[in-house]
This record gives C-alpha cells, structure tokens and sequence, in this order.
C-alpha cells in the first residue's frame, strides 16, 4: 500500500509591500498657551502707557482733572498741538536735529575707521586699542558731568550747540566701534585679499568694500545712536541755559508752571518729538535686527 507525505507547513511569509513615497506624519503641535497669555499681558503693558500718552495729549487742562484719564472722551481737541507749536517748538526741533545730526555722522565716521583698523589691524598697539573702547562702556556718564563741564567751560563751549555734541560723540563711540568690528569679523578674508591683491588701499577697502557691506550694521548703530542723543537730557541740563540753545527734551519745561504742571501740553510734546525717531525705525527698521546680531552667531 502506497504512503503519501505531505511536506511539513513552513511559517507563513507575507508578500512584500510594495515600494513607494512615504506618507509624511503630521505631528501636532499642541498650543502654548501661557506664551501666548505672556504675550498679550506684555503687549498691554507696553501698549497702555502709549495710549495714555496719546489720548492725554488730545485732552484739556480741565478734562484731564476731572475725568477718567483712561477713558476715551468726545471733548477731543488739537488745542494742546497748537499751544506746543506756538510756544518755540520749531527752533527746539531744529537745535535737536542740528545736535543729533552732527553727533551721528561724526561718530559713525570715527568709529568706522576704528573698527576697521580693529580688525584688520596687523600692529600690536592697534589690536590692544579694542580693550580701551571696551574700558568706554564701563564709565557711566553721571561719573564724568562735573570734569566734563570744567572742561567745556575752559574751552569757552558753554552755552552752545557744540558743548552738547562733543561729548556726546565720545559717549557714543565704544558701542559704535564694538557693533562695526562684531560685523567686520564677518566678513569673508578672501574679500579683502582679493582686493588687496588688486592694488586696493585701505580707503578704498573701506568705501568700496565695507561700507556696502556693513550698511546694516551703519543703519542699526545710526538709529541707535541717534535715540540716545535725541532724548539726551543730562546734557543739555548741565552745558546749556539760554532758552534759544534748548533741545526738546529741554522744551517741556515750558509748560511747568511754578505751582502746576501742563500735562495735556507736555504729553503733546512728547508725541511730537517721538515721531521723528518713529519715522527713523520705520525706514530701518530691516536693518536693526540683522545690524544688533552681528558677530554673537559664530
């Protein structure tokens, strides 16, 4: 009698699948809501101070007492522009445009030239010489008044638009020439041998090379600059008394009475000495970002 044998059952294998793009996972990203309530609270924080300003400036003396002073008011009025722009502002707007205009091109120029030398410097002195504007940021200006108004009145500055913009170009140059050289740096080396090679000096380098280069940097150290010299007070305060050589930080004690204060008037001041610097972001505003990071992301 013929046996037949059937072949043991050998573990089962599954047809492979077949090749193919692979489906993307989405991953979701669950929502950060203490962030984003953070955010919102320090935006009213900064937002708030600003309407109060702006919403006080459009008030009268005798709104501005009686009322809520967050609450919007139908008794609006441009009276306290009007009282502002009659009471000298325009010879203040152009003492602060003439000191501010003059103390950026003079320390942007300066130190310029020192970061470049900084950097591409070959001497030891000239290397050494970042650590002295270095030692510049660590001298606060509070410390320097009363050596530096002896100075101004020695030289017969006093009193005048000079006195205010002297010092505050050396005030301004340790932070200016630290911002340059962090942007120098990175500029790629070949870029200057390449032009050295071709018989460039270093005045060409510098204007042909590194000004178009670095223009984020120079438009970020300008407004930087500019900020701090337009709402300087400690200076005109101490170097300055003659009402015709007053800039606008100056310009609002014109509504401080001797018992009272105009805050509508004051407030409006403010607003109207605050829109230059505004313009002056808006139209820089891409190059600050890109200017103030220069040089930390190596």
């Amino acid at each position: 009698m013929a046996t037949t044998t059937t072949p043991a059952a050998g573990p089962r294998t599954r047809p492979a699948a077949p090749l193919g793009p692979a489906r993307p996972r989405t991953v979701r990203s669950r929502p950060n809501v203490p962030a984003a309530v953070a955010g919102l609270v320090w935006l009213a924080v900064i937002i708030l101070p600003i309407y109060y300003v702006v919403i006080t400036s459009l008030r009268g003396q005798a709104g501005f007492f009686s009322g809520n002073p967050l609450a919007p008011t139908r008794n609006l009025t441009l009276d306290n522009y009007a009282k502002v722009l009659d009471s000298g502002f325009w010879t203040y707007f152009l003492n602060s445009v003439v000191v501010t205009a003059a103390s950026v091109a003079v320390t942007v120029a300066l130190s310029l030239m020192a970061a470049y030398a900084v950097v591409r410097g070959r001497g030891r002195l000239v290397r050494s010489a970042f650590s002295v504007f270095l030692l510049g940021l660590a001298i606060p200006v509070h410390a320097t008044i009363i050596p530096l108004y002896y100075m101004i009145t020695r030289v017969h500055l006093y009193d005048s638009l000079l006195a205010l913009i002297l010092p505050s170009i050396g005030f301004a140059v340790p932070v200016t020439v630290l911002i340059l050289a962090n942007f120098i740096r990175d500029i790629p080396r070949e870029l200057f041998e390449s032009m050295r090679l071709d018989g460039g000096s270093d005045g060409r380098i510098l204007w042909h090379l590194v000004v178009p280069l670095a223009r984020p940097a120079l438009v970020t150290v300008g407004i930087y600059d500019a900020l701090h010299v337009w709402n300087g007070f400690l200076f005109p305060l101490i170097l300055t008394q003659s009402p015709d050589k007053r800039v606008l930080p100056m310009a609002l004690w014109t509504f401080q009475g001797e018992y009272t204060v105009d805050v509508p008037a004051v407030l409006a001041a403010v607003v109207l000495s605050t829109l230059p610097m505004l313009a002056a972001y808006l139209v820089g505003r891409r190059y600050l970002i890109r200017g103030l990071t220069a040089g930390f992301s190596r």
